[in-house]
């Protein structure tokens, strides 16, 4: 029986009575709940560092959420701006460094709620675009916020294909500047949070042309605003593309330019500059102006993407947990939720993905920082493999991640559909993450294009990276499980992924080389294929998770009841995701079909199994009640109580008497004589 940390739960309900339901679920857990919590955090002292900071954010007044749910879009702007205002100042007195892990934890708290989140990407893309001298001029500025920068790159008429891009920067070399323009109404950027009422400056990607000749897409500092009154610059417009489905806090904007004039200098040059005379010269290569966009796609999944399914677990699972319905038995009092198996199927299939694509994001992130110091010492060997990686994970957890956000909010009945719940506003910031830094189909296509080339490497013979080493196999035989326990052996579902991701590659592109043979264009047959590919390169991300997963199971051989809990959610993944695509597995007669009658019973069987220790798994994330902002999901339990209490502070209770004055007293009236 695992002890419980009494005291790291300061920072949730000061109620005194915790949901009964809910405390004998914490007395039951199987595992230290506070290890799992620093081994997700990185280490104890490091959750003591988190939760210290937390603590500072969330006694600061200005950092409250409680009104969150009842403010208008404008008002919700202004206030993600006071509070990254407040926050700037309260780190530059506590001397928090940028980039430092204090700021990464209050943006674990306060993310969804501040202005300026383009910023750090545009801060970002400075640190890996630009040279020493320019990161000398405009880097300690944008690190104080004494300039605002957004990133702009999509555009109305293109996003994911850059080299479509329709903005152009014409090299004037008597002028000794760059010419930007916006040629057409589809060339203008269109989506950058924070240019729409915010950013001063802005990282403008347009084609480079020298004298009339096309040198590809390349990056510009480029001032947009004045630092005086915040007025337009010469030939600049801009503004709020207006409501959205979520980010009510982000000022999304659109940017026209028309002959906007900037220095030479102002040409991100770190890879390639134009010189004095006109002259193009290329320092590294074409790939890395792919490198922003990659480590946003990484660091989205470990500081947005992720966390959300976490917290919707958390969520769901708790209020699953306190919520009775109907009766399991007979005569008995109504059962809480969580004990239906239909439940478990909801909600423990995504807690289980939860953990999965934590691991596998931290795989990704310390796989970025190795390519990014190769990177910087002029070697890009590894960019192939990490932005087909980056492409696929990002696409798959941000697929399965919002997904499971839904299941959650569906999970909680007529509740869920409260904003008050928590889950709405999960889910609409969730599902955004399918479409920005890269359209997900985009992406799987062009992970799927690295996927072909791989194999045609292996046929050569030709050594392959890591991640696309299965690809040199003739063939992976039958599954070899006997009986349904051997499907809880991690190398019998390993290899089960494996196998679908070769056959699935494997026929993709025996497809696209039968078409070409047959005479047709290589794009005519690319195209024909790319549904197929897609697959491909989804069951390449799918296996790399599980892959992951299983990899990160080994670390924790000393600590066996950690290492228990993992496994039992890492079988639960990998499971479920056969149950889920038995056909995938079938198909070619890998499993048979009383092997997936196996694979089914076991992962049944594993439902009641993480059952049991739901709600620690949950608890082991470590959001405090502020950090969760949810009616439902309170540490203490006490759901109907918060809804009460949280519903009669909506404005709409409060407003005075002027529609039923003006509408509805007239056609009362008519009932006064009749009742």
């Amino acid at each position: 029986m695992a002890s419980w940390n009494a005291n790291k739960n300061t920072q949730n309900s000061t109620r005194q009575i915790v949901n009964p339901d809910l405390d004998i679920e914490r007395k039951t857990a199987s595992f230290s709940v506070e290890r799992l919590t620093n081994i997700l955090d990185g280490g104890a002292e490091k959750t003591q560092m988190r939760r210290t900071v937390e603590a500072m954010i969330q006694s600061d007044p200005v950092f409250s959420l409680e009104n969150q749910y009842f403010m208008s879009q404008n008002e919700r702007y202004e206030d993600a701006v006071r509070k990254s205002v407040h926050l700037s100042k309260m780190a530059a007195k506590m001397g928090w460094a940028t980039g430092g892990p204090e700021l990464a934890y209050c943006h674990r708290v306060l993310s969804a709620n501040l202005a300026f989140n383009v910023h750090v990407v545009f801060v970002k893309s400075l640190m890996g675009l630009a040279t020493d001298e320019q990161l000398a001029k405009w880097l300690p500025l944008a690190e104080k916020f004494y300039i605002v920068g957004t990133y702009a790159q999509t555009e109305l008429g293109h996003g994911t294909y850059l080299r479509g891009l329709e903005t152009t920067a014409t090299f004037d070399a008597a002028t000794q500047e760059f010419v930007l323009n916006t040629p057409s109404i589809s060339a203008m950027k269109w989506w950058p949070g924070d240019l729409g009422r915010t950013a001063t400056h802005a990282v403008v990607f347009a084609q480079l042309y020298l004298n009339g000749k096309s040198y590809g897409m390349h990056p510009f500092m480029v001032q947009i605003r004045s630092l005086r009154d915040h007025s337009l610059e010469p030939g600049v417009t801009a503004g709020d593309i207006g409501p959205k489905m979520s980010f009510e806090n982000v000022d999304n904007g659109f940017l026209l330019l028309k002959n906007v004039r900037i220095p030479r200098e102002n040409m991100l040059a770190k890879f390639s500059q134009v010189l004095p005379d006109g002259r193009y010269m290329k320092k590294g290569s074409a790939q890395i102006n792919y490198l922003t966009m990659i480590v946003v796609r990484v660091l989205m999944l470990q500081n947005e993407v992720v966390p959300n399914l976490m917290k919707a677990c958390t969520i769901a699972i708790r209020y699953s947990t306190v919520r009775r319905q109907s009766e399991l038995k007979p005569g008995d009092r109504e059962a809480k939720i969580l004990d239906y198996q239909t439940q478990q199927q909801k909600l423990l299939p995504q807690l289980a993905t939860a953990y999965a694509f934590y691991f596998v994001a931290k795989y990704l992130r310390d796989f970025f920082d190795r390519g990014y110091m190769e990177t910087k010492e002029g070697k890009f060997d590894l960019l192939p493999e990490l932005h087909a990686l980056a492409a696929g994970i990002k696409v798959i957890a941000t697929d399965y991640c919002s997904a499971g956000v839904e299941i959650c909010r569906k999970a909680c009945g007529g509740h869920g559909y409260s904003l008050l719940s928590g889950l709405p506003s999960l889910f609409t910031r969730q599902v955004a993450g399918c479409t920005y830094e890269g359209e997900n189909t985009v992406l799987l296509l062009q992970t799927s294009r690295f996927l072909i080339k791989c194999l045609g490497m292996a046929q050569s013979g030709q050594p392959l990276p890591s991640s696309v080493a299965y690809l040199t196999s003739e063939s992976f035989g039958k599954c070899q499980a006997q009986e349904k326990r051997d499907f809880l052996n991690p190398d019998v579902y390993t290899e089960a992924y494996r196998h679908r991701a070769f056959r699935v590659a494997r026929n993709a592109a025996v497809k696209l080389q039968g078409l070409v043979q047959q005479g047709m264009a290589q794009h005519d047959a690319w195209n024909r294929c790319s549904v197929q590919l897609a697959q491909a390169a989804m069951a390449h991300s799918q296996y790399i998770v599980v892959e992951k997963f299983v990899k990160a199971l080994e670390t924790f051989g000393k600590e066996a009841a950690i290492q228990r809990v993992l496994k039992h959610l890492c079988d639960l993944y990998a499971l479920h995701g056969i149950f889920s695509d038995l056909g995938d597995f079938v198909q070619d007669g890998y499993l048979s079909t009383k092997q997936a009658e196996m694979v089914t019973e076991s992962y049944l069987d594993l439902l009641a199994v993480v059952r049991k220790d739901a709600v620690p798994l949950v608890d082991a994330f470590d959001f405090s009640d502020a950090n969760l902002n949810s009616a439902l999901g309170c540490y203490d339990g006490q759901a109907y109580q918060r809804l009460y209490e949280w519903a009669k502070k909506s404005p709409t209770n409060h407003q005075d008497n002027r529609i039923f004055e003006t509408y509805l007293k007239p056609l009362f009236r008519n009932a006064l004589s009749k009742l």
